[in-house]
């Protein structure tokens, strides 16, 4: 059902283009904001998200992987720790607070996180429409020639072949990371990217494909996480972990470098010089990038151990390899595996090829089209994005573009990740509350 205004009389302070963990926190910050605001100073804010309900890492919700981060960094609590949309709130709201508590964990299971988002989205659903993929964004020209609208075109929810357009002097993009797969890879039922990994296993299981050996690709947490929840759900399979690495490296959360995840990190970041940026991501890739929480890596140590002391090896360590070709047979792969050390291949069968090869922030010219050439640039043709997490854009415009993800060139490493998200939020919120424009001139005046 369509659930957001449209037409020639309504203007969004606020559109947001997707509707993650990133919108669903600004969401939040809008209502909180309008709950206590007078009518004047209220924010007009509508989301629009091509899935047809709200999920985030839906692949990846294994039943007893943790989060990687403290509940504490939710979608409200480094903002304002007395919201009700907390984690803690929901935890009373579904009667396992006593019972969360008595866990003595920072990190809930990730499948009670993802549930929290639902709990918080199904709160604010009156600002998103959902099942409405976002085709377009158009600039749109006041009489003085001044871009100060965006034209927001859509799907209409239940019907693609129809769109619908809104109006928005502000519009937040949000859209999330895509996967990322090695050049020349061809997918199919059998090769996929892990961010699919629990319906292509479940589909797998459904048409009763064996499983007589599975391949996993990549070195980091979603990577290990994929051959444990392979080793233990084909019982009968070897699984094999295909890495450049020697070994899986632990990730660094010690509470120093951690620092490098506060919101005052971000404004060191940002008013760094670009070597300095370059050097502060370099030192702290170790937080989050192609590496594994410690208590995974000795699960998986163990696993292969007890395994030898059997004689019956299910679980194998391709290191220092890469794979150079893949090949569909009738009946399943052939996958030649170099050894990097002395170039030796190995030609591996396998049923199953996952690549865990990470994710990257989409192009903003994919997400705004023609619009893209309004966005400045840097020297290494970076977007220029401001401190308040908007796009410096060319003149005449002064309608804004925000970016929630995409920023790493600006804002550092947390630009895609939950620690500065509740923050976040609330900087673009306090951003266009500052920014609000006088009265413009009527709306049947603006041409294209």
């Amino acid at each position: 059902m369509n659930t957001l205004h449209s037409g020639p009389d309504i203007v969004y302070d606020i559109l947001g283009v997707g509707f993650g963990p990133s919108n669903l926190a600004l969401a939040i910050a809008v209502e909180e904001h309008n709950a206590t605001a007078a009518a004047t100073d209220r924010l007009v804010a509508g989301f629009l998200e091509r899935q047809p309900r709200f999920g985030w890492h839906r692949g990846m919700l294994i039943d007893d992987a943790t989060m990687q981060v403290s509940f504490l960094k939710d979608l409200v609590t480094m903002r304002d720790p007395s919201s009700d949309f907390s984690f803690l709130c929901y935890l009373r709201a579904c009667g396992r607070l006593v019972d969360f508590l008595n866990q003595k964990t920072l990190f809930p299971l990730r499948v009670e996180f993802h549930d929290y988002f639902e709990w918080a989205a199904a709160r604010v659903a009156h600002l998103v429409d959902y099942d409405a993929e976002v085709l377009a964004v158009e600039p749109v020209t006041a009489e003085n020639g001044e871009v100060r609208w965006f034209d927001v075109r859509s799907a209409v929810p239940g019907d693609p072949s129809r769109t619908v357009v809104r109006r928005a002097r502000n519009v937040c993009l949000a859209v999330g990371m895509e996967p990322h797969l090695p050049p020349g890879t061809v997918l199919s039922d059998r090769v996929f990217h892990n961010s699919e990994l629990l319906p292509r296993v479940a589909e797998l299981a459904a048409a009763g494909t064996p499983v007589r050996r599975a391949l996993v690709l990549g070195a980091g947490q979603s990577a290990a996480e994929a051959v444990d929840y392979l080793h233990r759900t084909f019982t009968g399979a070897e699984v094999c972990a295909v890495f450049a690495k020697y070994g899986y490296t632990p990730a660094d959360d010690s509470p120093f470098a951690n620092r490098i995840f506060d919101p005052e990190a971000v404004d060191v970041y940002f008013n760094s010089p670009p070597s300095v940026k370059r050097s502060l991501f370099d030192y702290h890739r170790g937080t989050n990038y192609s590496v594994v929480d410690m208590d995974l890596i000795e699960a998986l140590y163990a696993t292969s151990y007890r395994e030898k002391v059997r004689g019956e090896e299910r679980l194998r360590m391709l290191n220092v390899s890469r794979i150079r070709d893949v090949r569909t047979r009738d009946d399943g792969l052939e996958i030649a595996v170099e050894y990097l050390p002395t170039g030796e291949h190995e030609v591996v069968t396998a049923d199953v090829l996952v690549h865990a090869t990470g994710y990257r922030s989409p192009d903003i010219a994919s997400l705004l089209g023609e619009t893209a050439k309004l966005c400045l640039r840097d020297e290494e043709d970076g977007v220029r994005v401001g401190r308040d997490h908007r796009v410096e854009l060319c003149p005449p415009v002064t309608a804004g573009i925000y970016l929630q993800g995409g920023t790493e060139h600006t804002h550092g490493i947390t630009s895609t990740l939950l620690s500065t998200t509740a923050i976040r939020a609330g900087e673009i919120r306090d951003s266009l509350l500052a920014r609000r424009a006088a009265p413009t001139v009527p709306l049947s005046a603006p041409s294209r």
